[in-house]
């Protein structure tokens, strides 16, 4: 309804068909950093008019092993220096070394704002976390499940085997479900969120693939199913509810025998959102190894500009961003 025109281009449709749309034109060309950088090199996009340049999830891609692409194409023929455009980093969590790093995209005076604590909960959400066994889980989803009604619920596991069971185990108890992850092909990714989307199917089981980046309206519940072995896994999974001031619900599972690793933060993550933490948690939490001096209350993310003191304006310049391995095996684009 607007003069503006966007261009989405991904993986999973067809070259051709993406190639044409993008040489209509566009005011906003939105897309993933292999099949941007493909149309790229095959000349079909200019980049000297570009003026802004936004990396949502920066932090994500960026952590995840899609450097070299970011450089790729800040660096590509045309692409006007960071001084000559603007460029916008969005994420819901940011890790001082992913800071040091993302600053080589920003001009040398950029703005950091803070919107609440960064990497923090939602207060929006209440957060529930109940202590169950592997063998236990289905039981307990079923149990949670039972509270719902048709309200949206997304569900959380670790691998899309497992995404896919799940899915098939609720159907045939009757709760109409549907399933996402990187196997599935683009059009049965989009079929399935657009059957959670009008509630044709209340449930979503989902990979971690589809914590980030996901914007469905009316999401009142998150269960994670299968915690991630990392606690900003945890707080994008449960920001697909609460969102634009509305309430929303997240249960996690958490197993003693695969979840340890994770009480610490999860404790602080709970406390930082003025949730209830279980003594039981807090108890899981004090016992971990390397637990010394541990502080429920304690600071667990970097929330502050680092171009303000210490490590990041030490004397021999930035220290090395430590580039993780991607915490998935699926591909996204």
């Amino acid at each position: 309804g607007t003069c503006v025109r966007t261009v989405v281009v991904y993986g999973g449709v067809s070259t051709g068909y993406t190639i044409r749309e993008v040489l209509k034109g566009c005011n906003v060309l939105c897309g993933t950093p292999g099949r941007l950088l493909d149309i790229i090199g095959r000349g079909k996009v200019g980049l000297s008019k570009l003026r802004y340049l936004v990396l949502d999830e920066a932090d994500r891609m960026l952590d995840m092993g899609f450097e070299p692409d970011m450089r790729r194409l800040v660096g590509s023929p045309g692409m006007p220096s960071k001084e000559a455009r603007q460029t916008l980093m969005f994420s819901a969590t940011y890790p001082e070394d992913i800071q040091r790093m993302a600053a080589d995209f920003l001009k040398k005076d950029y703005l950091f704002l803070a919107v609440g604590q960064v990497g923090g909960a939602c207060s929006d959400v209440e957060q529930n976390v109940i202590q169950v066994t592997q063998f236990s889980k289905r039981d307990s989803l079923m149990e949670f499940l039972n509270t719902t009604g048709s309200e949206r619920t997304m569900v959380f596991v670790e691998t899309k085997r497992k995404a896919d069971f799940i899915a098939t185990f609720l159907c045939q108890e009757n709760v109409p479900t549907t399933s996402i992850h990187g196997d599935r092909e683009q059009r049965e990714r989009e079929q399935a969120l657009a059957d959670f989307r009008t509630g044709k199917c209340p449930v979503l089981v989902a990979t971690s693939v589809a914590a980030r980046g996901l914007d469905i309206e009316h999401v009142q519940h998150v269960v994670s199913f299968d915690l991630p072995s990392n606690i900003d896994e945890y707080v994008h999974r449960i920001g697909r509810t609460g969102r634009c001031g509305n309430t929303g619900r997240a249960m996690s599972f958490f197993d003693p025998e695969a979840d340890t690793p994770l009480a610490r933060s999860l404790v602080k993550v709970l406390a930082g959102a003025q949730q209830e933490v279980p003594s039981w948690l807090e108890g899981i939490a004090s016992g971990a190894h390397g637990t010394m001096g541990f502080n429920p209350r304690g600071k667990v993310f970097a929330s502050t500009d680092t171009r303000k003191g210490g490590a990041f304006q030490r004397e021999n310049g930035r220290q090395p961003a430590v580039q993780s391995q991607p915490a998935d095996d699926e591909e996204w684009e």
